[in-house]
């Protein structure tokens, strides 16, 4: 395994020494890698007023482990990956799966270290967007969007961004456009920062709608949150937890587990339960092997018909109308 340590900004402070520990070389706006570590590209971009692009599309040779540790933390890293493959995100307390979870959007302060593995074979399509947080504030005036309390959610000392998230399906199609185009030049380098405007634009009108909470996190209370997140997810089948229970596990009271709960995941932890609960139900009528009843019992649903009505509820339509669809 090549282990790397590095650090990104939200200007091109990190590149040079970034290829040099993952043993590449500059040539224009490309990383250059040798074959036998990873094939493919990786390509960065100033796009001005304090944004930066780095985009990625390889497939590994060897295992990787990337850890990243910021100098300036005056910045938030947006991270889109589309990662076929083993690839995991690790703390100091834990290691869980991206790609199981669908996590595909990390929204992640630069205040915040985290480790990156990736196993021999896997396939990366990412675009990690770093953006001043001084700039935050312009960008969301100059794109008509009102985040309410947004001095308090960019002070370093109030409140930690930090998210982890689905991409929305917008988001997903215009990362997909991209990926169709060839890598570099100025028509490509248009593309990109349009791309890259249109993604922290579609994803700050996404958080402007909903009440942000401000709080700072620990490494530590964010690695118990996840650890959370995947004591839920290993549980589907089983009815929710109590509150009680789960905080204890945290080593949080009640009400600081429900805050940085919803902080990092964007939902009540019931709700991020039910959430998952209800795409485990769907791949579980994709793979028809099990009855829309046999289902019901397996994931612990009250009743047939409890199951029904939340399964619409979540994707528009009933089990039985989706069956038929398949």
């Amino acid at each position: 395994m090549k282990i790397i340590k590095h650090y990104y900004d939200a200007d091109l402070s990190w590149v040079e020494h970034y290829a040099a520990q993952i043993g590449g070389k500059i040539e224009g706006n490309f990383i250059k890698l040798p074959e036998d570590s990873q094939t493919g590209i990786r390509y960065f971009l100033d796009c001005g007023e304090g944004i930066f692009a780095y985009y990625i599309n390889v497939e590994y040779k060897r295992n990787f482990k990337l850890i990243q540790q910021n100098l300036n933390q005056d910045f938030v890293g947006f991270y889109y990956n589309l990662t076929e493959g083993e690839a995991t995100v690790s703390t100091d307390f834990l290691v869980y799966n991206v790609g199981r979870w669908n996590y595909n959007l990390a929204v992640i302060d630069g205040s915040l270290e985290s480790e990156y593995n990736v196993t021999k074979g896997s396939k990366t399509f990412a675009l990690c967007l770093f953006i001043k947080k001084s700039m935050i504030k312009t960008f969301t005036q100059k794109n008509n969007i009102v985040i309410q309390n947004i001095d308090a959610i960019l002070d370093p000392k109030e409140n930690t961004m930090v998210r982890f998230d689905r991409m929305s399906s917008d988001s997903f199609h215009i990362l997909n456009d991209l990926r169709k185009l060839e890598v570099g030049g100025a028509i490509f380098d248009l593309h990109l920062k349009g791309t890259v405007h249109l993604l922290i634009s579609n994803y700050l009108k996404k958080i402007a709608t909903k009440k942000i909470i401000i709080q700072t996190v620990n490494k530590t209370d964010l690695s118990h949150i996840i650890k959370m997140q995947m004591y839920l997810i290993d549980h589907l089948k089983d009815h929710f937890p109590s509150i009680t229970h789960m905080a204890k596990m945290c080593n949080m009271s009640e009400s600081k587990f429900k805050t940085l709960f919803k902080k990092i995941t964007g939902n009540t932890a019931n709700v991020f339960f039910m959430e998952n609960k209800l795409l485990l139900a769907k791949e579980l009528l994709e793979n028809k092997e099990l009855t829309i009843s046999q289902i019901s019992d397996e994931l612990n649903f009250t009743n047939n018909s409890y199951f029904a009505s939340k399964f619409k509820e979540h994707f528009g339509i009933s089990p039985k109308s989706f069956c038929k669809q398949l």
